[in-house]
């Protein structure tokens, strides 16, 4: 039963051994049947600030080593860092595409291969330039009992998000990786029309 506060069900959690650790992998559900997944190592606790990444699903990148942009290699090297501290929390989100879905990022893509931008693009295929929504993040800080913490991102959308919900953002963590030549103009387009952070070191 979900509180009022809540939009997601906590449903399993099972070992994930991966090359860096062996982590906590926990299964949620939305009412519509969508799962969430959260990757955690050690025990979490409101009492400490834990080290995080909020990462939206990227088929293309994560799974594919798509180089067209850069969060195969985000989520990679978050996974690294908060095995480095052996605690920290990874919250992947079912949004492709900056919430857009798989089929329409490839058309917009395509759209890319075309000259456009990728928020030309979106806009062209009559969607707005981030769709992206952070609200099912409360249901998985509430489970996990987070409240304070340092984020590793680029986006400052999700600093304000988790803001927003009444989570102290105590540092946030620049994630720069993998710029190479295709997806320079794709980082570059980001900085400068969507405000994410790509300069700072």
């Amino acid at each position: 039963m979900l509180s009022n506060e809540e939009t997601l069900k906590y449903v399993t959690t099972c070992n994930l051994p991966t090359p860096w650790a062996i982590f906590k992998l926990h299964a949620f559900v939305d009412i519509t049947g969508k799962e969430y997944l959260a990757i955690t190592l050690g025990v979490l606790s409101n009492f400490e600030t834990i080290l995080i990444r909020v990462h939206s699903e990227c088929l293309t990148g994560d799974a594919m080593f798509s180089q067209r942009c850069d969060c195969g290699a985000q989520l990679e090297m978050a996974l690294k860092k908060i095995a480095l501290e052996n605690k920290g929390a990874l919250f992947y989100l079912r949004q492709e595409g900056r919430g857009i879905g798989l089929i329409n990022k490839l058309r917009a893509y395509k759209l890319q291969d075309e000259g456009a931008d990728t928020v030309e693009a979106n806009q062209k295929l009559g969607f707005a330039d981030d769709q992206r929504d952070y609200k099912n993040l409360k249901s998985m800080f509430i489970h996990f009992g987070i409240n304070k913490v340092r984020l590793m991102t680029n986006n400052p959308n999700k600093v304000a998000a988790l803001k927003e919900f009444g989570v102290t953002v105590v540092e946030r963590i620049s994630i720069l990786v993998n710029r190479n030549p295709f997806n320079n103009h794709y980082l570059n387009t980001k900085a400068k029309k969507l405000g994410h952070f790509y300069n700072d070191t």
